[in-house]
């Protein structure tokens, strides 16, 4: 079965929705980072980075198991062994690729370090609190744009919208509402109806 390493995070939150999308039975395994579990050297085999999530994959053709780390390159592995969630002609792919990648580049590390120097940081930093916000703001406005035109990010349902979903959710975090965002808001209701979204919003269950 294959196992999933994960955590209370968005990008934890991405691929567990990827394989409740795609009903492939896996294997939940919890790394507590306020434990240094990350640090352990049986999880550094899987991720020499000590990030999570990962994915070890026994079920390869060669019959050899195979381990993915980073959110992204686990979304296209999966949706590329199965067959779904990732058009095989060049121009629908590379649509979907563009906006999985503006997440994994820019909202998701935008919105992240938002969220540190907003809610972790030892000190309120005005000017990295605005800079994250506003880059956030830039990001969501960019969606939105596209949104207006489109139901989905890239055409149909895909891995771009699984990966953009998790982050978008967080918008109370970054103290903006969606509703200065109607197109967004009308696309996060639609992908938060769907049952695999919310189950794989709740791996590893909320604390």
């Amino acid at each position: 079965m294959l196992k999933l390493y994960t955590g209370w995070t968005q990008d934890g939150r991405k691929v567990s929705i990827m394989l409740e999308e795609l009903g492939v039975p896996y294997e939940a395994i919890l790394i507590d980072v306020t434990k240094g579990e990350q640090n352990a050297p049986s999880f550094r085999t899987v991720n020499p980075n000590g990030k999570i999530p990962a994915i070890l994959d026994d079920g390869t053709a060669d019959g050899q198991p195979l381990a993915v780390f980073e959110s992204a390159a686990i979304l296209i592995y999966l949706a590329e062994k199965h067959g779904r969630l990732l058009p095989q002609s060049t121009r629908e792919r590379f649509l979907v690729l563009e906006w999985t990648m503006f997440q994994s580049t820019g909202l998701g590390p935008m919105a992240a370090q938002g969220h540190h120097f907003r809610r972790a940081a030892p000190e309120q930093i005005p000017y990295a609190i605005n800079r994250y916000e506003a880059e956030t703001r830039r990001a969501y406005g960019v969606m939105d744009k596209r949104l207006a035109e489109h139901e989905f990010l890239a055409g149909d349902y895909s891995i771009a919208d699984i990966s953009c979903y998790p982050w978008v959710s967080l918008h109370h975090f970054q103290a903006i509402s969606l509703d200065e965002y109607p197109n967004l808001a009308r696309w996060f209701c639609a992908i938060g109806a769907r049952p695999a979204v919310a189950r794989g919003m709740n791996v590893p269950k909320s604390k």
